[in-house]
């Protein structure tokens, strides 16, 4: 383990207690970047839930392997027996959480009273010994138990287990995939690691139905194969961790994801209720578009969101989610599909539908609810614009051709990296809209932005835009017209980013501003010489 500071040592050699304060107790985790870790070094570290646990990104000296090690304050013996005894008593008396209240709420409600109860269990130990046991019953049974860290930090994306006895790996917004120094000993305590994580999603899993997708509270969601029915290696399980603030048109600026001008122009799209479909592969960033893309929709304007497990999150008043649901014995009694769901949307007269993603005979019903004025938004799994179009034509989707421009704009996101060269460190990772794309007809694509890797710009055709040329023919007015608005909304989301308004509520609250006195608002911009 990492060297300890120096205050401990001396407390020892001067016959001092061994009991840190709570002030050691931070200090003792707060390792250096110069630290060593057996025979690594550790390149970074921060708090998950200090002071009690730590990430640190450790990089082996021999291959340069970056790691992700949990560094958890251990319980000593005395603690440990007291642990157990006190989480047996929890365990049998801790009630179901209220309504609206989430696990880990209803924990900290109730234990105060229990603990208070059985005082006795508690003797002899420091109020850090307290403290340290509170943590692991926290963490064990409300939390996600072992993995319950790296739940904590809001750098990791996805959470991967590939079976006994093989390190958890995960995927880090900084250091990517990487692994960690968690590990399951046994098949007994993966499955009922992964029993407890389906049961807290509500779900079931067993022999008979061994695979299972669902949302974990926090909207997290989770995919398991149980036991050996599905894979060789046995039980296994990913979560794709949900993000409470989800990234913002301006965060996609920020992040170089998009450009100013791609930005503009998608903002122009959404006033004018134009349609988008976002394509990509798994982990591209499909569902982090489609959230920053509908932030730009009037915060006034009623969305319904259509998905199989809840991922878009649009902190707005005015919208409606809508979850699928999977149907019950073998003629699937009860079931809801997304077919279904989007067709009972449009009953309820939105101005948007979202659709998570887009596989199968319900996007016949989207584009017929395209086809009756609704905006839409989607995501599908494909590699190019004429791909997306090949796959919305043949079985299952079957839409004719006829209507496929009824989804104006296909944007393609993926997931870049630079070329591995001597010399120039590690390779930059990022996600990055490459392509953008007007549907003119069916066999009929107009790019109208095109990322050029050996620049990192975009090569934009906006003089021939078709899809301009359409919102001029709305507005009544010259096609220039839509050309002098479009610089402004450069403008206008320049001075967002100058300003790091980034925030999904900040942006609404800008946005109802805007569209209430557009005129008024760009005025006080450039009054204020920030454009």
């Amino acid at each position: 383990m990492p060297k300890r500071n120096k205050k401990e040592k001396k407390r020892k050699k001067q016959g001092l207690s061994n009991e840190p304060s709570v002030e050691d107790l931070i200090a003792a985790l707060k390792i250096e970047r110069s630290a060593i870790y057996d025979n690594a070094e550790v390149f970074d570290n921060y708090p998950l839930r200090a002071p009690f646990s730590y990430a640190l990104i450790i990089r082996e000296r021999d291959t340069s392997e970056l790691s992700y090690i949990v560094d958890e304050i251990p319980l000593n013996d005395q603690e440990k027996e007291a642990y157990a005894k006190i989480k047996s008593i929890l365990e049998a008396n801790l009630e179901a959480p209220l309504k609206d209240e989430s696990p880990l709420e209803s924990f900290r409600r109730q234990f105060p009273k229990l603990i208070e109860k059985h005082r006795n269990l508690l003797k002899g130990l420091s109020s850090i010994g307290v403290k340290k046991i509170e943590y692991y019953l926290e963490r064990n049974i409300a939390g996600y138990g072992k993995i319950d860290p790296l739940m904590a930090d809001p750098n990791i994306e996805d959470i991967s287990c590939s079976g006994v006895g093989r390190p958890i790996y995960l995927w880090h917004r900084k250091y990517e995939n990487i692994k960690t120094n968690i590990y399951f000993k046994d098949k007994e305590e993966l499955d009922n690691f992964v029993m407890k994580l389906v049961h807290k999603a509500g779900k079931h899993v067993s022999i008979a139905y061994p695979t299972v997708d669902a949302t974990l509270p926090g909207k997290h969601r989770l995919a398991v194969y149980y036991k050996n029915e599905v894979t060789p290696l046995g039980t296994s399980f990913t979560i794709r961790k949900f993000r409470e603030d989800p990234l913002t048109i301006v965060d996609l600026i920020n992040n170089e994801t998009i450009s100013l001008e791609v930005a503009a122009y998608l903002w122009l799209l959404c006033e004018n209720k134009l349609s988008s479909m976002i394509i990509g592969a798994t982990g591209a960033g499909k569902t982090t578009a489609l959230n920053a893309i509908a932030g730009l929709i009037h915060p006034e304007q009623k969305i319904i969101t259509v998905e199989e497990v809840a991922e878009i999150n649009l902190l707005r008043e005015n919208w409606v989610s809508t979850i699928a649901r999977a149907g019950f014995g073998i003629e699937n009694a009860g079931e809801i599909s997304l077919y279904s769901l989007i067709k009972a949307a449009v009953r309820h007269r939105p101005d948007w539908i979202i659709v998570g993603e887009v596989r199968g005979e319900e996007a016949y019903v989207l584009f017929q609810a395209l086809a009756t004025g609704h905006g839409g938004l989607c995501t599908m799994h494909a590699d190019d614009a004429e791909t997306a179009i090949k796959r919305l034509t043949q079985p299952p989707m079957n839409i004719p051709n006829n209507i496929i421009p009824l989804m104006n704009c296909v944007i393609s996101v993926r997931h870049v990296k630079a070329p591995i060269l001597v010399g120039y460190g590690h390779r930059r990772s990022r996600r990055k809209f490459v392509k953008v794309s007007e549907v003119i007809e069916a066999n009929q694509i107009h790019d109208v932005f095109v990322w050029d890797s050996s620049t990192d710009e975009y090569v934009d055709d906006l003089m021939n835009s078709y899809l301009f040329a359409k919102i001029a023919e709305k507005w009544s007015l010259p096609v220039k017209y839509v050309y002098e608005e479009y610089e402004r909304r450069k403008n206008v989301l320049q001075h967002l980013v100058e300003k790091n308004m980034r925030s999904y509520r900040n942006i609404a609250k800008f946005l109802v501003k805007f569209y209430n006195n557009p005129k008024a608002v760009y005025k006080e911009i450039v009054s204020h010489g920030e454009i």
